[in-house]
């Protein structure tokens, strides 16, 4: 296993980590049997950095490491989980919410603790309603070690977040294509040289780059000397990159745990040929073409006059195709989360809303006819049932908030 130090803290954690957002499940809950000898396996074998959060499994992910890391395993990791700040009304609710997670993981402490999926707006919030002060609190009593966030937000907002507070480490999505996405190789760059430590997620896209290949894609991977997985060609062109401090995957099958393991066994910063790195951009654009809109995420189509979140829309789009997405696995429900104003955004942001005022069109330096593609969101994504889907996802995410309180305050 290779070893990067995190800078601020100076711990040495391993380059994989274990994220726990899609461990097996068996009956419609995690597998438990298979899922604790998975992780203590991964663990035995090198890795010391546990990736959580309060939403995973539908809450259970958290109880589920408390039972996992007994018996001498917590001692052995650096374990992270998340503040879901979109349960957060107040520095009190901060402060009980982290008491939840604590009980829920059986632990006095969390080692790297962030603010789950942040923007600018709910970074306002946060600020506002006394977050510096919970901070200070938590870290002075022991109760969170370092402190950081997670984002799936663009260059912009990204900069503004890192430059606003006193950040030990974040979390961002990064992989062969996004190098112009979200915070992208700039915002890697940007926070490495603010000191931050840079957590990787999504390094597969949900999974959907460890897959069997387009055959053209297949054809590009072929021409190389070194024969490799279209999961270890992404993961090393992530690790290749000396900014990264630890790159989460969601292993759930013991095969890919082994492949995993051997690869970060063997990827250093800087290994990858530069021949080898054309092969991998060669890859990306034969990707890239066979994703349902060639959208970067650039954002210079926002804000949109009539509110639509367009790189989202898009983004959910492109899930659907590719297979895979940060939120979940379902197309429908994943489009819900990321722009139907849950989960930190303030007002919905569908596809629906868009009235056709072409002024994303002459922003877009990708020149996509934005107002067409999304008519195709719409289509796709907004068909029968949805608001009936929209309204189910909606009273969960109440539900969910409701309950987490009230064990909360118990």
């Amino acid at each position: 296993m290779q070893y990067r130090v995190m800078r601020k803290s100076g711990d040495r954690l391993s380059i994989l980590g274990y994220g726990c957002m899609r461990l097996p499940e068996k009956k419609g809950g995690i597998d438990d049997e298979r899922a604790m000898k998975q992780l203590r396996y991964a663990i035995d074998h090198g890795v010391n950095y546990v990736d959580t959060a309060m939403p995973y499994h539908s809450g259970a992910s958290e109880p589920f490491l408390g039972r996992a890391l007994a018996d001498g395993y917590r001692e052995k990791v650096k374990l992270a989980t998340k503040l879901p700040h979109w349960f957060v009304g107040s520095m009190g609710d901060m402060d009980r919410l982290l008491g939840l997670q604590l009980s829920n993981m059986k632990t006095d402490h969390i080692d790297y603790y962030l603010v789950h999926n942040m923007n600018g707006s709910s970074w306002r919030k946060l600020k506002a309603l006394g977050f510096d002060d919970f901070v200070r609190k938590a870290k002075g009593d022991g109760r969170i070690v370092n402190i950081g966030f997670s984002a799936h937000t663009g260059k912009k907002d990204f900069k503004e977040i890192i430059d606003d507070y006193p950040w030990d480490f974040c979390q961002i999505q990064y992989s062969i294509l996004d190098e112009k996405n979200q915070a992208g190789t700039e915002g890697l760059e940007y926070a490495s040289s603010k000191g931050l430590g840079v957590v990787i997620m999504e390094p597969l896209r949900g999974g959907s780059l460890a897959k069997t290949p387009p055959k053209e894609v297949q054809a590009i991977w072929d021409r190389a000397k070194v024969k490799r997985s279209p999961a270890e060609w992404s993961l090393r062109w992530v690790w290749n990159h000396p900014e990264v401090t630890v790159v989460l995957s969601g292993m759930n099958d013991e095969k890919h745990i082994e492949e995993n393991l051997r690869i970060a066994d063997e990827a250093l910063p800087g290994s990858l040929l530069s021949q080898e790195i054309g092969i991998v951009s060669l890859a990306t654009e034969i990707y890239r073409r066979s994703m349902k809109v060639g959208c970067t995420g650039c954002r210079y189509c926002m804000p949109c006059p009539s509110g639509v979140d367009i790189p989202g829309c898009f983004e959910a789009y492109n899930n659907k195709y590719m297979g895979g997405g940060a939120v979940t696995n379902n197309p429908v429900i994943g489009y819900i989360l990321l722009v139907g104003g849950t989960l930190g955004r303030r007002e919905p942001g569908y596809a629906s809303q868009c009235k056709e005022c072409n002024e994303c069109v002459k922003a877009c330096p990708q020149h996509i006819p934005i107002p067409k593609r999304l008519k195709e969101v719409r289509n796709e994504l907004e068909g029968p049932g949805f608001t009936v889907r929209k309204g189910a996802v909606g009273c969960f995410l109440k539900f969910d908030r409701w309950r987490n309180m009230r064990k909360a305050r118990t």
